[in-house]
């Protein structure tokens, strides 16, 4: 009971959906030193070979209305700004970059209507104002002894995996990239002059202030004990935009982008129910199940890890062989197709995870 009751302190911590948290409280964790003021406007910090923001060259009236801005027409600095906003609102925006995506625009509009805004995209003056006063946009994340416990090697070849006792980071820059949900690409850079593939602890990097992955706090769990204050939820999983949004009656509490399943295995349309939730789930890596959704005796156990390919969370539905889990590429989300499941980044994973319960219904459409 003991172990029990010290695994769900753990899992219902800081990042957890089911409280709202003050804007205030969504900065750095315990072990990162906020840099005030730093922003992409600051010459040190130097974006070579990216294009120039395009502007669409028709707007529609609602972003050439006095007041409102369209995303693409911000730049980067700006953009940055909206990601790590609404990211810290769980409202995930896909990696933290200086990038605009469908999925930002999506998860804009989704933060919007669960405002009482209009979902239109563009940015109002009161948003503006608060993304201006956004601070610090970026904190500096000391590499510590105990990261080195997620590092190691990642076979590709599952026949390799399966004689693996984890599937690790392949590198440290990894770790850091996912812990604070953005890529080893958008590291760089920030941290231009720094070699990220020789970090070693005591190693200090600048990263996006965001709530941090709080991997190295799981400890696995074949099936999560119930949590019956959060089964009135639901989850919502829109497969045309690629969003998957948790609801509490009429109120929105996260919304975060997702892989829904391909053209060959699409994610299954209609109503489901959450009956297991795994953290740090072992892998049945089955060519016939990927392909044609039909277990076979030919498969491959893959041990748990953040490169395990359902990554750090399994919740599974009472739908054979589907769930809602993690993933090893989290660059891919929104991109590549599945095998009939609802693939997220393990960080969005997590905060799914730490909102919903056994019996929880899931509606896919």
């Amino acid at each position: 009971m003991d172990r029990v009751v010290r695994l769900l302190a753990i899992i219902l911590g800081a990042t957890a959906l089911n409280l709202p948290q003050p804007v205030g409280a969504q900065s750095a964790s315990p072990q990162a030193t906020a840099t005030p003021g730093t922003s992409l406007d600051n010459p040190s910090i130097n974006f070579p070979n990216q294009p120039p923001t395009a502007t669409p060259s028709s707007p529609n009236p609602a972003t050439a209305s006095p007041g409102l801005r369209d995303p693409l027409a911000l730049g980067r600095d700006k953009i940055i700004r909206l990601k790590i906003f609404l990211d810290q609102r769980s409202f995930g925006p896909g990696e933290i970059d200086d990038r605009w995506s469908r999925l930002s625009a999506n998860a804009l509009r989704l933060y919007q209507a669960a405002n009482g805004g209009s979902a239109t995209g563009p940015i109002d003056s009161q948003l503006d104002q608060e993304l201006t006063s956004l601070s610090p946009i970026y904190i500096t994340y000391q590499v510590k002894p105990g990261d080195l416990e997620w590092v190691g090697k990642s076979p590709q070849r599952p026949v390799a995996q399966a004689n693996r006792k984890s599937m690790p980071y392949p590198s440290l820059a990894d770790f850091v990239a996912e812990r604070f949900h953005t890529s080893v690409a958008f590291l760089a850079k920030l941290n231009q002059g720094k070699n990220l593939s020789g970090l070693h602890p005591g190693d200090t990097v600048q990263v996006p202030n965001v709530p941090p992955m709080e991997i190295s706090s799981l400890k696995a769990a074949d099936d999560m004990p119930p949590r019956p204050e959060l089964k009135s939820r639901r989850i919502e999983v829109d497969t045309r935009n690629r969003f998957l949004t948790i609801m509490e009656g009429e109120k929105t509490l996260g919304a975060f982008p997702i892989t829904p399943g391909s053209k060959a295995l699409p994610a299954p349309i209609g109503t489901w129910q959450i009956v297991k939730i795994t953290i740090l789930p072992w892998f049945r890596w089955d060519k016939a199940m990927l392909l044609h959704g039909r277990r076979s005796g030919d498969f491959y156990n893959i041990p748990p890890g953040p490169r395990n390919e359902v990554g750090l969370v399994w919740i599974g539905l009472n739908k054979k062989g589907i769930g809602i889990h993690g993933t090893n590429s989290p660059g891919s989300i929104g991109r590549s197709a599945s095998h009939g499941c609802i693939r997220l980044a393990n960080w969005d994973a997590l905060s799914v995870l730490n909102a919903v319960t056994e019996g929880v219904m899931v509606e896919i459409k």
